[in-house]
């Protein structure tokens, strides 16, 4: 039988796990005419801006839930609980994360850990049972956000590139596992983002990485990526080559790149 490449399902429920994400809100923005829409994240009551954003791009109703990424014992329960709340899911929109500080993370084993429990484990905990329950409906399309901080890890951010790093990989072999179902799985690998995220390191001084890109541009690629069913989009288009050259970069070059 032959791979099934079907288009997006854009009937059934979007869910965003973490509703407060600047890219994550504008992919769903793209994706919500007429649709149900459920924004899960730490603090559900405090979203008041953001369901009126997804209401004014055509929602058919936004729905607000308490979603900790890092009680992962949780996880199961509450994507049950919105297939039997809303529906199936049709798209699920995994952006929830943190940067942290990597000179505290260098020093501070309990940091460390945060950031590779929330930016990495808590990842798995979602991921795993969407991909089971979008099997057993036999549709459905997942958008997980890596980042080309792991395609090759450096020793300015090796923390957090390191579980984008662990994600890749996961979500890759996810994709694989996926191919020849209903369910589909689009990998995100954008490049420095200027936002909410990145404002604290433009603060502290940090400029911003060449090819940079704005949560507006990253969407607009995830939503045309998720139409033409493509597995992995890297956002801007010319990092992917770019970055074919610096994994030959010698280690004594490499190890003194800038984040």
């Amino acid at each position: 039988m032959g791979v099934r490449r079907r288009r997006p399902d854009l009937s059934g429920v979007v869910v965003l796990f973490g509703g407060r994400s600047e890219i994550g809100l504008e992919v769903v923005r793209r994706i919500a005419r007429g649709r149900v829409v459920v924004l899960a994240a730490r603090r559900p009551d405090d979203l008041a801006e953001q369901v009126h954003l997804v209401h004014e791009a055509g929602a058919a109703a936004v729905h607000t839930m308490h979603f900790d990424a890092d009680d992962t014992d949780s996880h199961p329960a509450l994507i049950a609980s919105v297939v039997a709340d809303h529906g199936p899911i049709g798209t699920a929109v995994v952006a929830f994360g943190i940067l942290g500080d990597q000179a505290r993370a260098e020093r501070d084993v309990a940091h460390a850990l945060q950031i590779a429990h929330t930016d990495y484990l808590a990842q798995i905990s979602v991921l795993t049972p969407l991909a089971t329950m979008m099997r057993a409906h036999d549709s459905g399309d997942i958008i997980v956000f890596s980042s080309v901080a792991g395609v090759r890890v450096r020793r300015a951010n090796y923390v957090y590139g390191s579980t984008k790093a662990g994600l890749d990989g996961f979500a890759s072999g996810l994709s694989d596992a996926l191919h020849d179902t209903g369910v589909h799985l689009l990998l995100v690998r954008p490049g420095f983002v200027i936002g909410a995220m990145t404002k604290e390191l433009m603060d502290s001084g940090v400029s911003p990485a060449p090819m940079s890109s704005t949560p507006d541009q990253v969407a607009e690629a995830v939503v045309r990526a998720l139409h033409r069913r493509r597995r992995t989009v890297w956002i801007p288009w010319a990092i992917r080559p770019a970055f074919v050259v610096m994994r030959m970069l010698p280690q004594a070059i490499w190890r003194r790149m800038p984040r």
